[in-house]
């Protein structure tokens, strides 16, 4: 199966940070034309192989954001919603990442083969997307919606870990995983890798996880493959079972950042001290 890899910016990070910020914005406006849009746009022209009904999955949608008050919407309740979105993708190309979303980007563009959770229908077509109830009545809110942390069980975080979490499950062969080394706790237990998609796979199915530590081409430089928040990854991968390597700063990612930023890539920026 064919993709085109049109990637667009996750949404977790995004969302985050809206909702930590105070009171975010309401559902996205014309939401029900540009969810019904993107699924029209991925079946015929990114993913034209696969075929799914676009006016059925809107009504599901719709149908679990208004039949409850915008903080008890659980996991469990899009269920429904994900089997009429079930989909497949070879294995060996699953694409993790945390801390690390650019740099993700242009890693997944140079090696089209990957996948990244946007790459699949409910990625591509829930991105960046707000979504809530009104208090009073079943209808959207545009108006504002609640912050995540406000809600155990808020319409939009619901639907992006069960996305994560049936992204993670169904990764098979090797996969990849790009850290930030140039943060602490660049494995961060409470990120959306860290507390669904890790535990989410499966060591029976997963034959590789590769972790690639990358730092900024100007620092600091923190963590690594043996040190910091890395160790306790390899740890837990090792626990569980699964067989892993570790690479600091990827060749491929140092040329990438080199592209990205050229005034920082020099002789001297290129020397990492996880290089030498």
């Amino acid at each position: 199966m064919q993709v085109t890899h049109i990637r667009i910016g996750f949404v977790t990070l995004l969302l985050l940070g809206l909702c930590q910020s105070g009171n975010q914005l309401g559902t996205t406006p014309n939401i029900k034309d540009i969810v019904i849009g993107r699924c029209y746009n991925y079946i015929t022209l990114v993913n034209p192989g696969v075929r799914y009904d676009c006016e059925d999955i809107w009504r599901h949608f719709e149908a679990v954001v208004l039949r409850q008050p915008s903080c008890n919407v659980t996991v469990d309740d899009y269920r429904t919603l994900f089997r009429l979105m079930t989909q497949t993708w070879p294995c060996g190309t699953g694409l993790f990442w945390s801390k690390t979303r650019s740099l993700m980007h242009s890693y997944a563009a140079v090696l089209p083969h990957l996948w990244t959770l946007e790459d699949t229908l409910v990625g591509y077509v829930f991105n960046n997307l707000v979504w809530c109830r009104r208090d009073q009545d079943s209808e959207f809110d545009f108006g504002s919606c609640p912050e995540w942390s406000s809600c155990s069980n808020h319409p939009v975080s619901s639907l992006w870990r069960q996305a994560s979490q049936t992204f993670a499950e169904a990764a098979c062969g090797n996969i990849t995983v790009l850290l930030n080394g140039s943060i602490a706790d660049a494995f961060n237990r409470t990120s959306m890798f860290g507390s669904v998609e890790l535990d989410s796979l499966n060591p029976q199915s997963v034959q590789y996880v590769n972790i690639h530590v990358v730092t900024s081409l100007t620092g600091p430089h923190i963590e690594s493959c043996g040190r910091g928040s890395v160790v306790d990854l390899v740890h837990r991968l090792q626990t569980r079972g699964f067989r892993w390597t570790c690479t600091d700063n990827d060749q491929t990612l140092i040329l990438l950042q080199c592209i990205q930023n050229q005034a920082s890539c020099s002789l001297t920026n290129l020397k990492s001290p996880f290089l030498l």
